[in-house]
């Protein structure tokens, strides 16, 4: 047992030393490259075992590591895993300079390996490992320190790196899993994007307070060791009682996390014709349908042929048949807080045997299965309950993580609707029709009916009098007091420049100064109106049809988060825009001026607010409006700290030939999108980019650009926020602040979404307002083009 320990010791330290190179490698030199069609399509270890290059993937190719077996291939790593399938005519190269980069279709160049120093050879090692050299051959970058779902024998998964499932079995891009090497010890298995609780874990080694550096590690033997890094005591052997193989030259061992969330031990035994047999050692879990989240919402997993399967609950449907992970919904209307009458229920309970859900109860209480029923049917908050041994446990929906459990007996009470969300008629049986045969009978009815027929139309025509003159009185009111009002909603006001001259006390109060003009507060219509006054200096003649149909168009835009114009003065050669009065300044002041920053919650909601803007002038006006200058000093705060975005679309008209000739200054500096250096078209992706400058801005309230800072690496904000999401070190940019961690790793996905080098790969803005809203998942984005790390 000591000299056991004494190996396992040597085997360890020499690969976290990160110098020692095995005796078996092939030796790739600077200015090599691969291509996905063409001869060499990969580089290959000195066995053959292992192979470094592009793979087939769906109806594209992508970058990794694989096992070669025949016409079989194991996947063990991939490179820029979340990246939609290259193109045939991409190239991996290893260049002149030491860099490995990806050289896509579209020219653009992906950092494949993001090594300290610049490489003087690489090599595909025979343990599965890629490693890039110095020229004293000590290694500066090796794949086996950048796990993706795999570790292989050799390998170590460190403390607070984790392993994240494939997407499907065939597609190895993000999955909906990941196996988290926790600095408190324990190796524990949840479902992403949950907050990674202990009421979401499904799956841990519950190795506790053993030290404070812990190691996942998987020894060239097939044992899988939790290793105190700091004394290297084994603490925890996972695959203690199966029988794994002994180190033999023709076995390979690899522990996965499966697609399916099931992390698993595997062994490859080469066969000596070219393939591995493959074996199952061990299994964190026997039964698949353990995985938590494995089915969405309202819907449980059973198994079916040994295969974990999904099915609705009763009252509901899939809410894609061929996504059945996205879980079901109801398919029968709500009744609201009614229970209806024993003729004519809105609501039934369908019991179900030996089914249970993850969350907690929000009642328990003890009660026989009938009371248990009805008691569920009359709480308005009940959607289902379990029981057992007495114990009702009453639940709201949706309901998460149920599964079939023949062990622990429980009985599912489900609340069912009688109201079909199709028809949205009650599911029972037509009341009879009525049908009137006598003669009297119709001879009396008839002139009954005229008479109510008559007195009906003449009680219209007086009301419709009566609520006419009202109208006109209420209206003449309005126009007395300075209200807008409906003509407000409707169309623009034409303001004289006499009157707002006196509107602004001769423009005396200076709210701010442009690129295109002043702003000045003004009050109209006795000084019951506060109003925002924009002074135009730099307009041309060729451009005054565009003025007054921009006018027509913007004055129809409304929404609660732009800035409302009501009006506009276009008096000789004067033009001035009257806006809606903003009490509490620009989001600038309050981010980068302000003593206090907006807390936490008041800057994820203006993030919303500014993204519901934007999408309203992209897809929901009539035509589509390209701001062209979001920035934190054109968002503006009401009365209400409600974030309006403000001079939305003026860059666009008020020169005529601004589109073709004014690309360079048609926004500003560090907002711009790159395309507007291109001679590229511009589209409302260049919008999308700027948000997400300003969207970085919000979450560490600062500029973008900041040259008053300690460390040089927070001189550019994109670049140092993106180096502490890589890092996993997002907690530094929020200095202290308190935040919700999930929700500070999506704001920044988002952001570092959408300021992609190339508009294609940036979301719309419908996309990003349901990213941040937490209803579509944010997956890992590649690395902005114009971040260097």
């Amino acid at each position: 047992m000591a000299s056991m320990s004494i190996v396992f010791l040597l085997l360890f330290t020499s690969f976290i030393g990160g110098r020692a190179v095995p005796n078996q490698s092939s030796h790739i030199a600077l200015d090599s490259s691969l291509s996905p069609i063409i001869q060499p399509t990969s580089w290959l270890s000195p066995s053959q075992k292992f192979a470094f290059g592009f793979y087939r993937q769906g109806s594209g190719f992508a970058i990794g590591i694989w096992l070669v077996s025949g016409d079989n291939t194991t996947v063990v790593w991939t490179a820029i895993r979340d990246h939609p399938p290259f193109a045939s005519n991409a190239m991996l190269v290893f260049t002149e300079d030491g860099k490995l980069l990806l050289r896509t279709e579209r020219g653009q160049e992906k950092l494949i390996a993001n090594a300290t120093d610049s490489a003087s050879h690489a090599s595909m090692l025979d343990s599965g490992n890629f490693v890039l050299y110095v020229k004293d051959s000590k290694i500066i970058w090796q794949s086996f320190y950048f796990p993706t779902d795999t570790i292989l024998g050799g390998q170590t998964l460190f403390a607070g790196y984790q392993l994240f499932s494939g997407l499907t079995e065939n597609d190895h891009s993000t999955g909906r899993f990941h196996l988290k090497m926790q600095d408190d010890g324990n190796l524990v298995l949840y479902p992403v994007n949950t907050g990674d609780t202990p009421g979401d874990a499904y799956w841990n080694t519950q190795t506790f307070g053993h030290g404070s550096k812990f190691h996942l590690y998987l020894d060239n033997t097939g044992s899988l060791f939790i290793v105190n890094g700091t004394t290297l005591n084994i603490v925890y052997d996972l695959n203690k009682d199966s029988s794994s193989a002994s180190n033999q030259n023709n076995t390979i061992y690899r522990a996965t996390l499966d697609f399916d969330g099931v992390f698993r031990l595997y062994s490859h035994v080469y066969d000596g014709s070219g393939s591995f047999k493959v074996s199952k050692l061990w299994s964190a879990l026997d039964d698949p349908c353990h995985v938590k989240s494995v089915c969405g919402f309202n819907s449980f997993c059973t198994m079916n042929d040994d295969q974990p399967y999904c099915l609705c609950l009763p009252g509901t449907d899939f809410v894609d048949v061929n996504r059945i992970s996205l879980g079901c919904e109801r398919n029968f209307s709500e009744a609201g807080c009614r229970v209806g009458t024993e003729n004519a229920p809105f609501y039934d309970i369908t019991t179900m045997e030996n089914l249970m859900w993850g969350d907690r109860p929000y009642v328990v209480s003890p009660m026989s299965i009938e009371e248990c029923s009805r008691s569920c049917l009359e709480d308005c908050d009940c959607g289902a309950a379990l029981f057992k041994s007495g114990s009702c446990m009453k639940q709201k929906l949706p309901l998460r993580y149920v599964r079939r459990d023949m062990k622990e007996g429980y009985t599912a009470l489900l609340k069912v609707g009688m109201r079909s969300i199709k028809s949205d008629n009650p599911i029972m049986e037509k009341p009879p029709v009525i049908v009137i045969t006598s003669k009297r009978a119709i001879v009396q009815i008839f002139p009954v009916s005229l008479g109510y027929t008559v007195l009906s139309c003449v009680a219209l025509i007086v009301s419709g009098l009566f609520i006419f003159k009202s109208r006109v009185l209420w209206y003449k009111r309005l126009l007395e007091n300075g209200n807008f009002g409906l003509n407000e909603e409707v169309t623009l006001r034409l303001f004289s420049y006499n009157e707002l001259k006196r509107a602004t006390n001769g423009f005396k109060e200076q709210l701010g100064k442009g690129s295109f003009g002043a702003v000045y507060k003004g009050a109209l219509y006795k000084g019951k109106r506060l109003v925002a006054v924009k002074r135009l200096e730099k307009l041309v003649e060729e451009g005054e049809g565009e003025f007054r149909a921009e006018m027509r168009a913007i004055g129809r835009t409304h929404h609660r988060n732009l800035v409302r114009l009501l009006g506009y003065c276009a008096e000789d050669s004067k033009r001035l825009l009257v806006y809606e009065y903003m009490s509490n300044g620009s989001l600038a002041d309050h981010l980068f001026k302000a003593q206090s920053s907006p807390n936490w919650n008041e800057r994820v909601r203006i993030a919303q607010d500014i993204a519901r803007g934007i999408l309203y002038l992209h897809e929901e006006c009539e035509a589509s409006i390209i701001h062209c200058d979001i920035k934190p000093q054109n968002i503006l705060m009401d009365d209400f700290w409600t974030a309006k975005i403000s001079d939305f679309g003026l860059a666009k008209f008020l020169m005529a030939d601004q589109r073709r000739t004014y690309k360079g200054v048609r926004g500003t500096r560090g907002y711009l999108a790159p395309e507007w250096q291109k001679n590229t078209p511009i589209s409302v992706k260049a919008d999308v980019y700027s948000y997400g400058i300003v969207l970085l801005e919000i979450v560490c309230c600062r500029r973008n650009i900041e040259l008053d800072v300690s460390n040089e690496e927070e001189v550019i904000l994109s670049t140092w926020i993106y180096k502490c999401f890589v890092a996993r070190e997002l907690h530094k940019i929020l200095r202290g602040e308190e935040a919700d961690k999930t929700m500070v790793e999506n704001m920044v996905k988002v952001a570092l979404w959408c300021i992609q080098d190339e508009p294609a790969l940036r979301p719309t803005m419908k996309s990003v307002v349901l990213m941040l809203e937490g209803i579509t998942e944010v997956s890992i984005p590649p690395c902005p083009a114009t971040i260097s790390v």
